[in-house]
């Protein structure tokens, strides 16, 4: 027995259910990610991750690889053991056969179908519970479907490149978006921080932009970590007139995971050609012009899309903020200036004052430093108090 293993305390083995967990990214949507270790007389004797297309849940796994020596264990796990019959029988009553007998776990499940009662038929059957260490890691690495499960739509991260003054692109005449320009053109931001947005991509379900972005930037839009995903990044265009390009790279790459929400009164003729391409066209109603952002998250909820991020331009970004769905906010700053003529952030948005504002003083945020740019991550809302939806 190593003296690094025998000593460890709740806080070092909980570290260690985080990691597993982490490492079901962009693997278990739409169930939560949870990672589970037990461990008896200071030695580990099982440790599992929930994989979605593995079914089984990481309790019962390591439940499983443990056998007997589950007999006395502890169980650390970064979310309550579920208490309700689903694709799964419930892992609390697994627990309680396996005879574990002390279960802690980082933070209660936000699922109103759990909700404690898992904690609660272990304690009742006498099994010591500890609860609450590493929450808030935990609440973090399960944040897309604490939002999801609790509001019904998709958790909304905005993402954005900025200059030092809030611009996103220059003003010439058809030049692209810093954050999205093609070779030739000078990016916004740096190597490192586009790095980072590529790992936002990943742990998506969806990303969303609009046809503005599309018709300037002919981008992509696809996961390039080269990391392993469930299912493919769906992508989602708001496009009211549907002026999608059919030789776009968008178009070109379509392969199911392409969808386009647009007006009713479209050409049905370019719907058909959309259609063949393997874009799915998907017609709303529209409001002075726009599609509601709040009828879109509502379809893509349907089906089962628990995260969506925006990339886009200054118009989406400012329905998304003035529409009141967006939870959280990626802003990479570059040491670098574009001018008052240049591209804003958001686009014929104003606030009175910043008491009134959607400013990220209201709600708690993190700085991060990525080469010469940083990046604030701030939350509009918080998924794990009180909703208004």
């Amino acid at each position: 027995m190593s003296v690094q293993t025998a000593t460890r305390t709740d806080h070092e083995w909980m570290d260690v259910a985080l990691e597993l967990a982490a490492q079901g990214e962009a693997l278990t949507s739409p169930n939560p990610m949870v990672g589970a270790v037990l461990v008896r007389e200071g030695e580990e004797v099982a440790r599992a991750f929930h994989t979605y297309d593995g079914v089984k849940h990481a309790e019962a796994l390591a439940l499983e690889a443990a056998g007997a020596a589950a007999r006395g264990a502890t169980l650390y796990t970064n979310l309550e053991p579920c208490s309700h019959q689903g694709r799964t029988p419930p892992c609390a009553e697994a627990i309680v056969a396996g005879g574990i007998r002390r279960v802690v776990a980082a933070m209660a499940d936000p699922n109103p179908q759990v909700n404690g009662r898992g904690l609660e038929r272990l304690r009742a059957a006498g099994i010591e519970v500890v609860a609450g260490i590493r929450e808030e890691e935990a609440r973090r690495l399960n944040e897309s479907f604490a939002g999801w499960v609790r509001t019904g739509r998709p958790y909304v991260t905005l993402k954005a490149g900025l200059t030092l003054d809030a611009k996103i692109a220059s003003n010439d005449e058809g030049a692209p978006s810093g954050a999205l320009a093609k070779e030739g053109h000078r990016w916004i931001t740096c190597e490192e921080s586009r790095a980072e947005g590529q790992r936002l991509r990943h742990r998506a379900d969806a990303v969303l932009t609009g046809i503005g972005t599309v018709l300037a930037d002919d981008p992509r839009f696809t996961d390039r970590t080269g990391r392993a995903r469930r299912r493919p990044l769906v992508r989602v265009v708001l496009d009211a007139g549907l002026r999608l390009p059919l030789d776009s790279e968008l178009v070109r790459s379509a392969a199911n995971d392409l969808l386009v929400f647009c007006g009713e009164d479209v050409w049905m003729g370019k719907r058909e050609k959309l259609k063949e391409r393997g874009v799915e066209v998907i017609e709303l109603k529209e409001a002075a012009g726009r599609i509601s952002l709040r009828a879109v998250l509502k379809r893509l909820a349907e089906r089962q899309i628990t995260s969506v991020l925006v990339e886009a331009g200054a118009r989406v970004n400012a329905a998304a903020i003035e529409t009141g769905v967006v939870d959280k906010v990626w802003l990479f700053y570059a040491p670098k200036l574009l001018g008052a003529d240049a591209v804003p952030f958001l686009a014929g948005t104003s606030y009175e004052s910043p008491v009134t504002s959607h400013g990220l003083s209201l709600l708690n945020y993190r700085l991060h430093r990525f080469g010469p740019d940083f990046a604030v991550e701030g939350y509009l809302r918080d998924v794990y108090g009180p909703l208004d939806t």
